[in-house]
Formats: structure tokens, C-alpha cells, sequence
């Protein structure tokens, strides 16, 4: 975390991978203008909030601004899909709609890793933040996956689909089970958000619905696991093909 206008204006500046910006909802100055201006030219997602947040985060003169610096560097999903496509291998994706427990962000993607997964995609807004608990949790798989984060997921997951990716949504609204449909080739899982799942809009862009099997009175599975248990029917259907 760094605040003051003087050092989120030469962070930005730096080109250091920013989270996202906190702005006193109050605050009018040409410094803060230029943050704006700069959070908007890199893609970082800028918040207007109330002083007694800012407050609470820090009891030094913020200035008015806090920016959360990411411990991980992003890279572009645009280019990141073609580079894996001529290194002669079949893209593997997850795209994380909106998972909010850092915890739960972490064990994905120490699964991910662990299953050959190219890259983890989440939205700008709305996701966990990767800290130091996520990393923890991931036993630096943080440090070692290549990390996406993108403004729109539905401008994304139509750009996977047009570069010859399947996308499949597991979700309990599913009719197919995952050991049952036909997960090879290039594809990009969606996991949804432990409250409410995957968004609708995403739902049907989606190629495939699966779902996990639940035999028990528990209607659904923590993501995590789920995600584990889908990346690895993946890795099954991939070595039975060798």
C-alpha cells in the first residue's frame, strides 16, 4: 500500500502493476486530476470513497489517495494466447469471474499451476486482491502462472471463442457432467464467484455447461475444489489422447 498524490503519481508513472486507486470522494486538486488521468491511461480501476476509509487503511497523511501495489505482474491476455499457440501448445485458461476470498484465489492457483494451466483471468473489478495471503495460500503458484486481468470478460471470453478456444462455464446449472463432456483442445474453464456464481451474460456465451456431480445434501462445492476438480478432468482427458 502507498499513499499521498507525490508517490501513486510516480508509481503510475513507473509502470508498477497497480491494483486499483482509492480517491477521497471530497478531494479536487491538479494532483489528483493527473492520478486519474494516469490510472485511466494504465487501466487501473480508480474508487471515490468516503475519508474515514482512507482513515482506516492508514493514520499518516494519505493526501487523499491510497493505491494498492500488486505483488505479481499482469500480462496481456492478447498476446499472451498467440505466443502459446505458436510455442505449439493447446491454450488452457481459467477465468475467475469475480472470486472474492483471497484464500480461495490462492489454492486455484497453486492448482492451476499444478495442472498446466497457462493463465488465470479475472476482471479488474470485483476480484480478490493478490496479496500476501493469496500468495501464501499459493505457495508462490502466484509468482509462477501468468496472471491476466482484463476490464471486460465479456469482450475476453469472445475473444478466446474467435481464437479457436472452447469455453465451458461449470456451474450447478449445468445438465452434462464434467467427466462426460468433451473438454480437449484449446479451452478456457469459467469458475464462478463463491456467492452467486457465474454471471448470467457469461453463462451464455459459454460453448459448454458442466457440472460436478453432487450425491450428497450440500448443493454445491467450495470453488477451489471445484476448480481443482475440473482443471484435472482436463489433464485426464489430455494425457488419455497421447
Amino acid at each position: 500500500m502507498i499513499f499521498g498524490t507525490r508517490p501513486v503519481i510516480e508509481a503510475l508513472r513507473s509502470g508498477a502493476d497497480v491494483e486499483k486507486i482509492l480517491i477521497q470522494s471530497s478531494t479536487r486538486s491538479p494532483q489528483i486530476n493527473e492520478i486519474v488521468q494516469l490510472a485511466k491511461e494504465h487501466e487501473v480501476p480508480v474508487q471515490m470513497v468516503p475519508v474515514e476509509k482512507l482513515n482506516r487503511l492508514t493514520r499518516k497523511n494519505h493526501q487523499g489517495v491510497v493505491a494498492f501495489v500488486a505483488q505479481v505482474s499482469y500480462q496481456k491476455l492478447n498476446a499472451l494466447v498467440p505466443m502459446i499457440f505458436e510455442a505449439g501448445m493447446e491454450p488452457f485458461l481459467l477465468i475467475l469471474d469475480k472470486i472474492t476470498d483471497v484464500r480461495n484465489l490462492g489454492a486455484i492457483a497453486r492448482t492451476a499451476e499444478s495442472a498446466g494451466v497457462h493463465a488465470l483471468v479475472m476482471p479488474s473489478r470485483g476480484s480478490a486482491m493478490i496479496n500476501a495471503d493469496a500468495v501464501k495460500t499459493s505457495a508462490g503458484a502466484l509468482h509462477r502462472i501468468n496472471l491476466c486481468r482484463e476490464d471486460n470478460l465479456k469482450t475476453t471470453i469472445q475473444f478466446l471463442k474467435e481464437s479457436g478456444l472452447k469455453v465451458a462455464a461449470v456451474t450447478e446449472k449445468a445438465s452434462v457432467d464434467v467427466w462426460k463432456a468433451n473438454l480437449t483442445g484449446p479451452i478456457a474453464l469459467i469458475m464462478g464467484s463463491e456467492d452467486i456464481g457465474i454471471s448470467e451474460e457469461y453463462l451464455k456465451l459459454a460453448d459448454i455447461r458442466i457440472k460436478i456431480p453432487m450425491l450428497g445434501s450440500i448443493e454445491s462445492l467450495n470453488v477451489s475444489v471445484a476448480a481443482g476438480i475440473s482443471c484435472y478432468e482436463i489433464v485426464r482427458q489430455r494425457q488419455m489422447q497421447e
